[in-house]
């Protein structure tokens, strides 16, 4: 599937990326910036940035259940990057409110 269509990048291409930096350090923090910035790309629209935050939390996952990992790390460690997804991507659109109206 073609996640950013301004730089045409698949969404294998990205969790071929996010697995690459996690193998370098398993517990980093991956943000799409990182992930732009390994695959040589950049965010040009950033209007992908919310694809690749969602596929970047499933990799990380999928990784850390793959791995020899106790459980209650993944979990804090996951829980801590929803949080602030919540906390800073989902809650404001452009920094407007819900009742902010155009007309």
């Amino acid at each position: 599937m073609l996640i950013c269509h301004c730089n045409i990048i698949t969404e294998k291409e990205i969790e071929e990326t996010i697995i690459r930096l996690l193998d370098q350090d398993r517990w980093q923090l991956i943000v799409p910036a990182k992930v732009y910035h390994a695959m040589n790309k950049r965010g040009r629209c950033c209007s992908c940035f919310p694809n690749v935050v969602e596929t970047i939390i499933r990799v990380t996952e999928d990784y850390h259940t793959r791995s020899v990992t106790s459980g209650a790390d993944i979990v804090s460690h996951l829980d801590r990057v929803r949080t602030l997804r919540d906390q800073y991507g989902r809650k404001a659109h452009e920094r407007r409110t819900a009742s902010h109206r155009a007309a």
